[in-house]
């Protein structure tokens, strides 16, 4: 699986980054959402994880433009505060993270879409 995770605290990004990775999973890290969207319009991910609190281009701006594209997106937003419910209504396939989070949260997460997009790819 290919990610595509944005958070602009470098010592977080990389981190997480490297808590993510394993032989299923490879991340792309940026700081930005601007970096991102560069990337993006490169390359496909299969999910994309952002910090809704980003310099520029907000994590939740950013995803509502891919969600506009692609409302089955994968897609997990982080934030220091509780989101609730909220996001669920922009797509099926977006999940919420709260900072600061366990790496279980995160693990539990990321199944979950590996095994949508395994069901996904059967079909």
């Amino acid at each position: 699986m290919r990610i595509l995770y944005i958070e602009d605290n470098d010592e977080l990004r990389a981190s997480i980054a490297s808590l993510m990775e394993n032989e299923h999973r490879t991340i792309f890290a940026c700081a930005s959402a601007e970096e991102a969207w560069l990337l993006e319009k490169s390359q496909k991910f299969d999910m994309v994880m952002a910090d809704i609190s980003l310099p520029g281009i907000s994590g939740v701006d950013f995803v509502k433009k891919l969600l506009e594209e692609d409302s089955q997106r994968n897609i997990i937003l982080c934030s220091g505060y509780d989101l609730g419910h909220y996001p669920k209504q922009w797509g099926p396939n977006v999940y919420t993270l709260l900072k600061p989070f366990e790496i279980e949260e995160l693990d539990e997460v990321l199944e979950k879409i590996e095994a949508g997009i395994l069901k996904q790819d059967a079909v």
